[in-house]
């Protein structure tokens, strides 16, 4: 991600995104590795805006990274031209784009993409990656420094298992409904250096732990941890990798909004001199479980209180907290619309859970409609599939 986020530029702090997403056969909508041939394709278009295109861990997996962005509506042109870029050369090579936390339709496992680093993660961590095709939007927000940034991640602490909530869009995992919202939290928590961050009281004490997870074998190195937000490796940025992948644009622009908000919150409550709140780690990890469990119309589990109440009236006390900071930016119509267009439409979960109605090959093609519209192909009747 190049340059994505810096504070203090006009109109609030900066922004950019990191959006994972499958590439999944245009016939069978199995998982192909077809990362190479895609990402070669799509490289070709210089589309003026910076827009960087990745390998992930597995090569059925494709990465597209926005410019530095300053409003919404930039950072919307941002994750539109990256989507189009892939979904058009996936479809050249006859497979579909695809953003969802968790692959729908079960196949053979895609290998590991090429490099040394993915290599060494594959050797390490064995069957936990083996078909670790989890995709994940990750927002980036500028800090002016890393202790800084470790005080602004103590504040995010009770509010990411919201973000995981309002995000849920893997329900489906390799042919099954998992009873979860967000299948893809659950996966992420079998990796050491998983869930909400502790609490940290400066920098040095924030890649100490860092370290000795490494130095104990736990991580394969620094960049490796799994936390739901974390000090960019190489930005200076705070890094919110809280949700899953996300449906359509629209619903990535909300959770940018909605993270963006909260550090600018947590930004005026260090500036007054405020503390962040004690949150238990066990509390924490119910509430991150309740989250991917339920998603943000069941029951929740609220970190300041430590107690369970309906996720409506925590994703309530939320906005209530980070509205003045939105409202600042000129946020704040945006992200109360959505959340409006959210509870009338349900999150990617919910949607999905009705498009399997028709199969889950039709879950599939919903997904790729979402992620970004080309003309249609043929869906093969699950027989078929087979």
């Amino acid at each position: 991600m190049h340059g994505v986020a810096r504070p203090g530029a006009a109109g609030g702090t900066t922004m950019g995104v990191e959006e994972e997403f499958l590439l999944v056969d245009a016939h069978t909508r199995q998982a192909v590795p077809l990362a190479g041939a895609v990402l070669a394709d799509a490289a070709e278009e210089d589309d003026g805006l910076g827009t960087e295109l990745h390998a992930e861990l597995l090569s059925s997996q494709v990465e597209a990274v926005t410019g530095r962005c300053t409003e919404l509506a930039e950072l919307e042109q941002h994750l539109r031209c990256g989507r189009r870029k892939l979904a058009t050369a996936a479809r050249r090579a006859e497979a579909l784009l695809v953003s969802a936390g968790t692959p729908v339709v079960s196949g053979p496992p895609p290998p590991v993409s090429d490099g040394e680093r993915f290599r060494r993660i594959a050797d390490a961590y064995q069957a936990v990656v083996a078909d670790y095709q989890s995709c994940g939007c990750h927002v980036h927000v500028g800090v002016p420094d890393q202790d800084t940034g470790v005080a602004v991640l103590n504040h995010l602490r009770p509010w990411l298992p919201v973000l995981v909530a309002l995000s849920a869009n893997s329900p489906y995992h390799l042919g099954r409904d998992t009873g979860y919202m967000s299948w893809r939290i659950m996966l992420q928590s079998r990796f050491p250096g998983s869930g909400v961050p502790p609490c940290f009281a400066s920098a040095a004490a924030y890649h100490e732990q860092l370290d000795r997870l490494v130095a104990c074998g736990a991580l394969v190195d620094p960049r490796m941890n799994f936390w739901l937000a974390r000090l960019s490796p190489h930005l200076p940025t705070v890094e919110v990798r809280a949700t899953d992948a996300l449906l359509a644009v629209e619903d990535t622009v909300l959770i940018a909004a909605l993270t963006r908000g909260l550090v600018q919150h947590a930004l005026a409550e260090l500036a007054a001199g405020r503390e962040a709140p004690r949150v238990g780690e066990q509390a924490a990890a119910a509430a991150v479980w309740s989250a991917a469990r339920y998603g943000p119309t069941g029951p929740a589990v609220d970190l300041l209180r430590e107690e369970r109440v309906p996720a409506p009236e925590l994703v309530r006390t939320m906005l209530d907290r980070v509205s003045p900071a939105l409202e600042e930016t000129g946020d704040l119509a945006v992200v109360r619309e959505r959340l409006r267009s959210l509870s009338a439409h349900g999150t990617g979960a919910d949607q999905q859970r009705r498009a399997a109605r028709g199969g889950p090959l039709a879950v599939v093609d919903m997904i790729a409609d979402h992620t970004y519209p080309l003309r249609p192909v043929q869906t093969m009747t699950p027989e078929e599939a087979r």
